[in-house]
């Protein structure tokens, strides 16, 4: 399936995401390797962004035009961005791995992993953008 056309059979779900980075090398090493866990495998490369697919979802990574604003996810506009585990233990992984990561903060560590009430990693990427990843029951 061509993923730049809706897929009927995931009417409703995410089609994509698109996300602006200051220093897009530092975004795309996270990124990178948090989708690549995730089960997206890399799609495009072009001068100033890349993107990743995993099925009929795709996430785009943009350099931004030269604003010295600082994303906020406390302002009005998008707060977070939330994705699937396959098992509790992959949750386990990523965390593990985000500890040792310089590009990313694990979030919440008094309360990890029930932060939200349920079974999850919270932590934030380079651009201070909040990113979840929600384990099963």
């Amino acid at each position: 399936m061509d993923h730049d056309h809706a897929d009927p059979d995931s009417a409703g779900q995410l089609h994509h995401l698109e996300l602006y980075a200051s220093d897009l090398d530092a975004s795309v090493a996270f990124w990178d390797w948090l989708l690549g866990e995730l089960g997206y495998e890399r799609k495009n490369e072009w001068d100033g962004g890349r993107s990743w697919v995993n099925g009929p979802t795709y996430v785009v990574l943009v350099q931004a035009d030269g604003s010295d604003a600082a994303f906020d996810r406390r302002a009005a506009g998008l707060n977070h961005v939330a994705f699937h585990a396959a098992s509790r233990e992959q949750v386990d992984e990523l965390t593990a791995g985000v500890r040792e990561r310089e590009d990313a903060a694990l979030l919440y560590e008094d309360r990890h992993p029930f932060a939200g009430g349920y079974y999850a990693l919270y932590c934030e990427d380079p651009e201070g953008i909040k990113v979840e990843v929600v384990g099963p029951e």
